[in-house]
This record gives structure tokens, C-alpha cells and sequence, in this order.
């Protein structure tokens, strides 16, 4: 190189390093709306479990059972919603209807039933309130477990991981179709969300059974929910992708692991959360996921309908957001080509196999580097 020539120190056209920086830092905004949601919704949800109107029953129908429930109800101050249930039949009845937690038995010989398949969590809260009235008549309670989770779950809470596995997939495979997808028609983008809802309900039916044995039984109907809840998520994310763009992953993460994962159940009950998102438990699809498993494997069917018909208005959604994004797509491909120069034969080539705009590759890298 000649004396005196300049070297250049940078690419002709790329920006500045104060433009590169604003860029980057506009970009950081996604990680950092993401730390602040999940602290809000995960503190939010689990940091202080406390009971409230959690439904006990004192089994008795004498004078005594009547004012010990009232006893205990009044010193529970709302923390507690008891009730008096004429014999054990009825009590177990309706601890395997998943409308009480516990059934304290008084006499010579306290027992406490509880049904720690229903929530593992609620079941201790109940056994710790129980344990302090028996101790006060100076006798030991018993614990009877009337509906107790498989051997290979033995905390009852691996339903709960089997939702984290099948959502994470799901809202993965969104950031993947959405991104690197996007140039595909609407309707490939649909059959590869089908495809992968899949892929994933059978990895997750796959860890159920064979690898980790969470359930003994009922692994066809944890499949079949499976798909319900992880096709939800697709469609609804796959449809989403043509508004959102790069806040996709955002948004999808906001819906299906903020308030999703805090309003299952799977930890906590909406007894013991806050009502905000006790609210949520009533119609959320991992709600709709944990109950409908819960019920499924552990309490013949109860509540599985009720809680399918909610995975199934979930993916019906999903159907409707990817009908609307359809046509969404449709009209901006019509507005596009309204002012354009029709091409030439020789141009139209080069146009459909041009590469992915600078702006198309950096969403689909923020898409990827957010999941």
C-alpha cells in the first residue's frame, strides 16, 4: 500500500458506533421487559403462599363437630372456609371431587384425610392446621392419603414440570416458525405448528411414561392432552407472529409462561395465591393442562371434561388468530403490489430469490436469542 494512502476503518455505509449502540440498547429492552415480567408474575405468584376460603371438613354431625368447624373457622379469618360433612363416605367424596382439602376425623383417635393427588402443597397447609387442633386434645393425628400420587412423583408436582417441558417446546417452535419461517405461506406455517404440537405432546407423553414413569396409568389420555394444550400455543403464536413480528416471543412468553405457568396450579392452588391469579386458574390453559391431567390420571374423569372443553376454546382461538393473520397477509401482499411497476420477465426472478432483508434476519435473530 502506498505512503499516505488512508485505511478504512470501516465498511463503506455501516453505522457509526453510536449508532450501532443505540441499536443494540433498543434491542436489550426485550431481555429486560422479560426479567421485570417474570419477576412480577413468579414473586408475585409464589413468594408468599397463605390460605384463603381454603374448603376443609370437620366429619361429625353432633354439637362438638359443629362448634369446633365454627371454631375453627372463626380463628382462621378467612384462611379457612369449614364445613361439617355427616360421615368419612362423604367426606372422601368430596376430597376426590376436588371440592375439599382435608377431612379432620376428632375422637380418641384424631385422623385427618387428605388427597395429596389433588395438590401436594394445599395438603400440607391442611395437615399443618390439623396437626395443632389434635395436639391440642394431646392425642397424635393420623394422616390418611385417599388419592396419592403415582410412586414415580412422589412430590406430586411433576405434572407441573411435564407443563414446563411441553410449553417451552411449543413456544420455542413459535420463534422458529415465526422467524425463520416467515417467507413460507400461511398454510405450511399452519401444517409445520400442527406438526410440531406433534413432535412435542409425544416427547411430553414420552417423559410421563417411559422415562421418568410421573403416571402409572392413563398415558394415551396425558398424550391426547397434551397435543390439545401444545396446538393451542402454536396456532395462537404462529398467528401472532404476523402482527407482533420480533415482539413475538414477548408476547407468547407473557401468555403461556408469566400468567400461565403462576395460575396452573401446579405448585400452588388458587388458595393459596393471591386472587389475581386464582382468576386466571379458572379459564387459563395450563390451568385446563394440570386439572385435566390431575383429574385424568388420578381421579377417574372428574372435572376432565370441563377442563378440555378449556384447551379446546384455547386451540379454537388459535384457529380463529391464524384466520385473521391469513387475511392480514393478504391485504398487505394487495396494498404492496398496487403501486409497484410490473415486473419484467427477467426481474421477477431475482425478486422471489433475493435474500432475507437485513431487517427479516435480524428479527428472526432476536426471536432466536429471546428463547
Amino acid at each position: 500500500m502506498p505512503a499516505g494512502t488512508p485505511t478504512a476503518s470501516a465498511t463503506p455505509g455501516a453505522p457509526g458506533t453510536a449508532g450501532a449502540l443505540r441499536h443494540v440498547l433498543g434491542h436489550l429492552i426485550t431481555p429486560l421487559l422479560m426479567c421485570v415480567g417474570m419477576g412480577l408474575a413468579y414473586l408475585g405468584a409464589f413468594h408468599a403462599p397463605q390460605p384463603h376460603d381454603l374448603r376443609v371438613d370437620v366429619v361429625g354431625s353432633g354439637p362438638s363437630a359443629q362448634v369446633l368447624a365454627q371454631t375453627l373457622h372463626d380463628k382462621g379469618a378467612g384462611a379457612l372456609d369449614v364445613r361439617t360433612v355427616p360421615d368419612r363416605d362423604r367426606a372422601v367424596d368430596a376430597l376426590r371431587d376436588r371440592t375439599s382439602f382435608g377431612a379432620y376425623i376428632p375422637g380418641d383417635r384424631p385422623e385427618l384425610l387428605v388427597a395429596s393427588a389433588s395438590s401436594d402443597t394445599s395438603a400440607m397447609a391442611v395437615e399443618k392446621v390439623f396437626t395443632k387442633v389434635a395436639a391440642g386434645q394431646g392425642e397424635p393425628l393420623k394422616v390418611t392419603d385417599v388419592a396419592p400420587v403415582s410412586e414415580g412423583d412422589p412430590t406430586g408436582q411433576g405434572i407441573f414440570f411435564l407443563l414446563v417441558a411441553v410449553s417451552i417446546g411449543s413456544y420455542a417452535s413459535v420463534a422458529v416458525i415465526g422467524g425463520a419461517g416467515a417467507v413460507l405461506p400461511l398454510r405450511i406455517r399452519a401444517l409445520l405448528a400442527a406438526g410440531m404440537s406433534l413432535v412435542v405432546s409425544l416427547i411430553g407423553a414420552a417423559f410421563a411414561g417411559p422415562v421418568f414413569h410421573l403416571v402409572d396409568q392413563g398415558l394415551a389420555g396425558l398424550w391426547a392432552i397434551s397435543w390439545l394444550y401444545a396446538a393451542g400455543i402454536l396456532f395462537i403464536g404462529v398467528g401472532l407472529h404476523t402482527f407482533l413480528k420480533r415482539w413475538t416471543t414477548l408476547g407468547v412468553m407473557v401468555l403461556f409462561v408469566m400468567l400461565n405457568f403462576t395460575s396452573s396450579g401446579g405448585i400452588y392452588r388458587p388458595e393459596l395465591q393471591p386472587g389475581f391469579f386464582g382468576s386466571l386458574h379458572a379459564f387459563w390453559n395450563g390451568a385446563g393442562f394440570v386439572e385435566g391431567l390431575r383429574g385424568h390420571v388420578y381421579f377417574d374423569g372428574q372435572g376432565l371434561g370441563r377442563n378440555v372443553a378449556v384447551l379446546a376454546a384455547w386451540l379454537l382461538v388459535g384457529v380463529a388468530v391464524m384466520a385473521v393473520a391469513g387475511r392480514a397477509e393478504v391485504a398487505r401482499r394487495t396494498r404492496a403490489a398496487v403501486p409497484a411497476v410490473v415486473p419484467t420477465v427477467d426481474a421477477a426472478p431475482a425478486a422471489a430469490s433475493a435474500p432475507p432483508s437485513a431487517a427479516e434476519a435480524e428479527e428472526e435473530m432476536e426471536e432466536t436469542v429471546a428463547v
